[in-house]
């Protein structure tokens, strides 16, 4: 196997997912979505984890699938395909059910299967200067990694549509005002900012934000009676954990001194 294409490391309660294959543009190609699954995985099987960053090296998030990839297995092109999605598949499906927030660090141009990336996560934060377009069909390609879910949800239907198949090139600023993403930081502060909220999330009490992800995600399924439900038991459960009780004990000891 040829050099890793994701640098995947865990401390202080962040995973840090980091494509890392700068000189191809961190191309998503068979070896990275085999690697994505993989990472995605070990996410899901330490509990000691608060937050997931997915994010890039260099100055491109991804430009979208391995084309050259692609052309070197014209002969058996059909299933590559299939077995490379299989595996970039199962990393968005692991990486999406997880019960801790996955936060996109978007640090320059995000487009095909990279922009995937960026609808599946639960916070994405972008470069001023970064830039989106989902480009599948204008290579005769069409969309995968779930954009066709998460897209329609993002920012509804026909823009959604829009997007799919006439691939504008959106702005940090355009993607943030339709609500393809939350955050569109300066260049020079976009690091700072990116460790600031990775930083909050790990740090916030009895996973109330893990918690209060899965209250988010079950909302969409269900009545606002059955949600309520969801939520009453949640905040009960919630309210009695030590690490909870310790900050509105702090809370109170501060407000009297």
């Amino acid at each position: 196997m040829t050099d890793k294409k994701i640098d995947f490391s865990i401390k202080d309660r962040i995973a840090r997912i980091v494509i890392d294959d700068v000189a191809n543009h961190n191309v998503i190609g068979s070896q990275f979505a085999r690697e994505l699954s993989e990472a995605a995985i070990a996410c899901e099987g330490n509990k000691d984890i608060r937050v997931v960053l997915l994010t890039a090296n260099g100055d491109e998030f991804s430009v979208g699938g391995d084309l050259n990839e692609f052309l070197a297995k014209r002969d058996s092109l059909r299933e590559h395909v299939r077995e490379m999605a299989t595996f970039f598949h199962l990393g968005i499906t692991v990486l999406n059910r997880l019960s801790t927030p996955v936060v996109c660090g978007v640090n320059g141009v995000a487009a095909g299967g990279g922009v995937s990336l960026v609808c599946m996560s639960d916070m994405a934060i972008a470069k001023r200067s970064a830039r989106f377009n989902l480009a599948y069909t204008r290579s005769g390609l069409t969309p995968d990694g779930g954009s066709t879910w998460f897209l329609p949800r993002l920012v509804g239907a026909q823009r959604a549509f829009d997007i799919m198949a006439t691939n504008p090139t959106l702005s940090a600023e355009q993607a943030q005002e339709i609500g393809l993403i939350a955050r569109v930081v300066d260049d020079a502060d976009y690091e700072s900012t990116l460790e600031e909220v990775l930083q909050t999330l790990a740090n916030a009490p009895s996973n109330a934000v893990g918690i209060g992800k899965q209250l988010m995600r079950q909302s969409l399924s269900n009545s606002l009676e059955q949600q309520l439900e969801l939520e009453g038991r949640a905040i009960s459960e919630s309210v009695s954990a030590p690490e909870t009780l310790a900050k509105l004990e702090a809370f109170f000891a501060k407000r009297k001194s």
